[in-house]
């Protein structure tokens, strides 16, 4: 056959724009995120008409962080009239950057129009008003049908802008409603807001809200008490840094629903390129990252924030369960004893320590990390999560008493958890202990959550054991359609059928369980698929 001729203009050396997008793809699917850029910018260089490479670049390009390769991917996507409706929020975020007033306007209104983000407008404008040199505070419209989830926002924002304008009545309250409405994630908030307060002189209002004792805010604190270098930490919030603070909180709540993680790190992403030098910023694009599975970039991200930075500390917290994800376990857990040492260290410090030390193997030391992080509260008065959390790890690491008079503690602290239920009740089942009050406590725990498929197991292995197979077979069935992967459930599910005598589906199910079983219970399922259910078979 003779060869087809090159093409005029064409390389030999170079394999093209679709060579480059199939390279992108393969390292894409990898989870090689460095090369797949790589491979995008490639190919959009060569053909930046090709929509699906523009597409993949745009998406490749806001999540590894490459602020070039996502706005140019994102204004050929434009130009075609199919950019995303959050490139909209990034055309915004370059447009405050660069102080484009009239143009992030204009974006702002399409974004409304456009209605994913619609509820969030009020506040940008008003940050684009005092880019202009005017100030128009963000007001929600309380007909609106999204008006909830623009007062969410709402106060941080009202408060910067009142402490920019040096308006302490103003901010003041205000801080004080944003704070309570990010009680679980508010440390980062507490800091920034304690900064701006003490650069204009209220240090007592400041100090006020950084908890004394506290490791996390103890650099803070004292920078404040000694009146060091506040100005430069507390500078007033640009337009573009208040665009980029509200793209981070959106990112966080988003990111709390599973459906919404790859959004959730596009925002963050974002929040980073309209302010890369904020702590804040990539404190959450770090988190999301390790959420995704992008484990090395988030410790990158992580990096990102000075070690003298008042936020340095949280910092830490993200890049210690970056380095985890990302294998480097022994790194990670010098970090992690370094901080849960420190004075005043927190609760979510020694939580921390003791589950890497628990996924390491050395549950003795997870379970005094655990025992370390209820001693901060008064007896009795420590969360039942923190008991669940050493009660797991003393029976992981075969102390069983010492286990179950734990998390009966926990239990007695709440009844009604059917976390907890669960666990004291089927732990005794394993051993076949107490096997009537075990079954009562899944029982329970099976009716205050019903669709939960691990429960819904533990029920009918709970009835499986006590005899009641009639019983037990439909509620195991029930199990195993609601987590079809799961080797425990299917393994029951294949023993509970064998008792009964429906032997051709009990190997059906045994089946279904070896696909993801390894060791000893790969061993195990393969000698009941061959010779039955034998007594030195029976599962756990």
């Amino acid at each position: 056959m003779l060869a087809a001729p090159v093409a005029a203009g064409a390389s030999v050396d170079q394999p093209g724009p679709l060579h480059a997008y199939a390279r992108a793809r393969l390292a894409d699917g990898d989870g090689a995120l460095g090369l797949a850029v790589n491979s995008y910018r490639d190919a959009l260089d060569q053909d930046p008409a090709r929509i699906e490479i523009a597409r993949r670049s745009y998406v490749q390009g806001v999540e590894s962080g490459d602020r070039a390769l996502a706005l140019r991917s994102a204004a050929l996507l434009d130009q075609a009239g199919m950019l995303s409706r959050d490139g909209t929020l990034l055309m915004i975020g370059e447009a405050m950057t660069r102080k484009d007033w009239a143009g992030a306007r204009t974006l702002t209104d399409r974004m409304a129009e456009e209605g994913n983000f619609a509820f969030i407008a009020p506040i940008i404008r008003s940050w684009i008003a005092i880019g202009e040199g005017d100030y128009a505070p963000p007001v929600i419209d309380s007909k609106d049908r999204f008006a909830s989830l623009g007062l969410r926002y709402t106060d941080e924002h009202i408060a910067l802008q009142a402490l920019a304008r040096r308006d302490l009545t103003i901010a003041a309250p205000a801080i004080r409603r944003a704070l309570s409405v990010r009680s679980s994630d508010g440390g980062a908030l507490r800091l920034t807001f304690a900064a701006q307060l003490a650069a204009q002189g209220a240090k007592a209002e400041a100090l006020m809200l950084l908890p004394v004792g506290s490791a996390n805010f103890a650099q803070a604190r004292v920078a404040i008490e000694k009146g060091k270098g506040l100005k430069a930490i507390g500078a007033a919030v640009t337009p573009a840094q208040g665009f980029a603070r509200l793209l981070s909180r959106l990112a966080v709540d988003v990111g709390s629903d599973t459906a919404g993680g790859t959004l959730a790190l596009r925002l963050a992403r974002m929040a980073t390129f309209a302010d890369p030098t904020g702590a804040e910023t990539h404190i959450v694009a770090a988190r999301l990252l390790t959420a995704q599975g992008y484990t090395a970039g988030a410790v990158v991200e992580a990096g990102k924030v000075p070690p003298k930075s008042w936020h340095a500390q949280l910092s830490q917290a993200e890049l210690i369960d970056a380095l985890a994800a990302n294998g480097d376990r022994d790194t990670a857990l010098t970090l992690a004893r370094a901080q849960a040492a420190a004075p005043g260290a927190e609760t979510e410090r020694q939580v921390r320590l003791g589950r890497l030390l628990a996924d390491g193997g050395d549950y003795a030391g997870a379970a005094a990390a655990f025992r370390v992080a209820q001693a901060g509260y008064a007896p009795g008065e420590a969360p039942w999560t923190l008991l669940l959390f050493e009660g797991t790890a003393l029976d992981q690491g075969k102390r069983w008493d010492e286990a179950r008079a734990v998390l009966e503690q926990a239990a007695a602290m709440a009844p009604n958890e059917p976390l907890i239920l669960n666990y004291l009740g089927y732990a005794q089942i394993e051993r076949r202990q107490n096997v009537d009050t075990a079954l009562a406590l899944i029982k329970k725990a099976s009716a205050l959550k019903p669709q939960d498929a691990s429960i819904t197991d533990s029920l009918g292995w709970a009835q499986y054991v006590t005899g009641d197979v009639s019983a037990a077979v439909p509620v195991l069935e029930r199990a195993a359609a609601g987590a079809p992967s799961d080797s425990t459930i299917n393994e029951h599910l294949g023993d509970a059928l064998w008792t009964a005598g429906r032997r051709y589906e009990a190997r059906y199910a045994w089946a279904a369980a070896s696909v993801y079983a390894e060791g000893d219970v790969a061993a195990r399922l393969a000698a009941k698929s061959k010779e039955g259910l034998k007594p030195e078979y029976a599962a756990p």
